[in-house]
């Protein structure tokens, strides 16, 4: 199996406090050189935008259920430099808290996005916006989706 491609998306529809969700497109191409993938939305109430961003890193690679080597897609730059730029890595060694501004933010996403991501070899990809990447514009459908309609639930595809 090649690489395992995840798109992500979060929306907090302009309200840091209104509805929001995530949408997600996994692509992987099988054995055969069949391409493959899996969509994934789901609304949250009252949330933010990087939460959205958390959750969808999080549903793409929980639906792995074997090692694989994957290209996290995000529009979202906070999410990619905590990892390219090891943020992540100093919030860890600092017990979580960033010093004069205070404990990170969203600590129990973190972490779980943390134990997600620990059997993959996993590459962070910032998308500037959505050029070049229909995929990820998708996902910002599947996301918008998701924040207009809170219980609203999709889940297509296969799963790897």
């Amino acid at each position: 199996m090649g690489i395992v491609k995840i798109y992500t998306d979060g929306a907090a529809r302009g309200n840091p406090d209104g509805p929001g969700g995530y949408g997600v497109v996994l692509q992987y191409v099988d054995r055969q050189g069949t391409l493959h993938e899996k969509e994934m939305s789901c609304g949250y109430e009252r949330t933010t935008n990087n939460r959205m961003e958390l959750m969808a890193a999080i549903a793409g690679l929980e639906a792995l259920n074997r090692p694989c080597q994957v290209e996290l897609y995000s529009d979202s730059k906070y999410l990619t430099d905590a990892f390219n730029q090891h943020w992540i890595d100093g919030w860890v060694a600092k017990g979580w808290n960033r010093g004069k501004s205070g404990p990170v933010k969203n600590i129990d996403l973190w972490k779980r996005l943390l134990a997600a991501k620990k059997p993959h070899e996993v590459s962070f990809i910032w998308v500037k916006g959505h050029a070049g990447h229909p995929e990820n514009e998708r996902c910002d459908q599947l996301a918008t989706g998701a924040a207009d309609g809170p219980n609203r639930l999709i889940d297509e595809g296969l799963a790897l």
